[in-house]
C-alpha cells in the first residue's frame, strides 16, 4: 500500500508538469490553431534562464523563476510577431514548418550558449519529509501546489476578467471577435505570452528533480501533444485531465509493469482513448 501511495504522489507530480506544458500548447492551438512544436524549446529555455540567474547572478530561486517567466513569455511574443503573424494567411503547413525551424534554431542556440552537458539545478526546497507513509521532497510538493495555483489563476483570469473573455471569444470565433472590436493581434500576443510563461514555470519547478540540457523539451512536448489530443484539441479542461491521466499511468506503469516501457504508455493511451472517443475526452467547447 505504501508503494502505491508513493507512486500515486509521483504520478501527481509528473501530471502537474505535463498539464502546465500542455496548457500553454492548447491555448495557442485553441485560439490561433497553431500546433507550436517550438513550445518544447520554450520549456528548455525556461529552465536555462532560471539556472543561469541562480548561478551567475546569485538570484533567489523565486526571483529567478520570475525572470524566466518574463524572458520566455516575451520570447513567445517575439515568436508570434516575427514568425507566426506573417504566416496567418498562409497554408497551415507553413506554421508547422516554421515551428519546427524555431525549435531547431533555439536548441542550437542553447547548445552554443550553455553547451551540451547535462546540468543540475539546486533548490532551497530539497529537504525530505514523511507524509502519510510517503517519503517526498519539498520540491515535489512545491510542483503540485504551484501547478494547482497556476491552473486556478489561469481559470479565474479567463473566466472572470474582461481580457480573459476576449481570449475565449477569439477561441470561439476569430473573425467574429474582430468584427465586434476585439484587437486580435493583441490577443494573439497575449496568448503567446501566457503560453511561454506556463512553459517557463513548468520547467523551473521540475528541473531541480530532473536535469537541464538542450534536448530536454523533446519528450515533454511530444507527450504534451499526446495530452491535448487525448483531452480534445483546444480544450483547457482536457489538457489538465489528460496531463494527470498520463502522469498517473506512467508512474504506475513504471512500478508495476516496467520502467523501460513507461514512455510508450502515452501512445498506448492515445490509441485506446481515441478508439473509444475519437474527438478526445472533452469537446472543443470545453475551452
Amino acid at each position: 500500500m505504501d508503494i502505491l501511495t508513493q507512486q500515486l504522489f509521483n504520478g501527481l507530480t509528473i501530471g502537474s508538469v505535463y498539464s502546465l506544458v500542455a496548457l500553454g500548447l492548447t491555448l495557442v492551438y485553441g485560439i490561433l490553431h497553431i500546433p507550436n512544436f517550438a513550445h518544447g524549446a520554450l520549456y528548455m529555455l525556461g529552465a536555462y534562464v532560471t539556472l543561469t540567474s541562480m548561478l551567475l547572478w546569485n538570484m533567489n530561486y523565486w526571483l529567478a523563476i520570475a525572470l524566466s517567466v518574463i524572458v520566455v513569455g516575451l520570447l513567445g511574443v517575439l515568436m508570434e510577431r516575427l514568425v507566426f503573424n506573417p504566416l496567418k494567411n498562409a497554408p497551415p503547413i507553413h506554421d508547422k514548418i516554421a515551428a519546427i525551424g524555431i525549435l531547431l534554431f533555439l536548441e542550437a542556440l542553447a547548445q552554443l550558449m550553455w553547451g551540451a552537458d547535462y546540468r543540475s539545478m539546486s533548490t532551497p526546497y530539497g529537504e525530505v519529509v514523511n507524509i502519510f507513509g510517503m517519503t517526498v521532497t519539498m520540491q515535489r510538493m512545491l510542483i503540485n501546489i504551484g501547478a494547482i495555483v497556476v491552473m486556478v489563476l489561469l481559470y479565474l483570469f479567463l473566466k472572470k476578467t474582461f481580457v480573459g473573455s476576449t481570449i475565449i471569444a477569439m477561441a470561439q470565433n476569430r473573425k467574429g471577435a474582430h468584427l465586434v472590436g476585439i484587437n486580435t493581434n493583441k490577443v494573439a500576443m497575449l496568448t503567446f505570452l501566457i503560453s511561454g510563461a506556463l512553459a517557463a514555470i513548468a520547467a523551473s519547478l521540475s528541473s531541480p528533480i530532473n536535469l537541464v540540457f538542450p534536448g530536454m523539451g523533446h519528450l515533454v512536448i511530444l507527450k504534451a501533444f499526446v495530452i491535448i489530443i487525448l483531452g480534445g484539441m483546444g480544450s483547457i479542461p482536457g489538457a489538465i485531465v489528460g496531463g494527470y491521466i498520463l502522469g498517473f499511468s506512467e508512474s504506475l506503469g513504471a512500478t508495476y509493469i516496467s520502467n523501460d516501457y513507461k514512455d510508450i504508455i502515452a501512445f498506448v493511451l492515445l490509441i485506446v482513448i481515441l478508439s473509444i472517443k475519437p474527438q478526445g475526452l472533452f469537446s472543443r467547447e470545453g475551452f
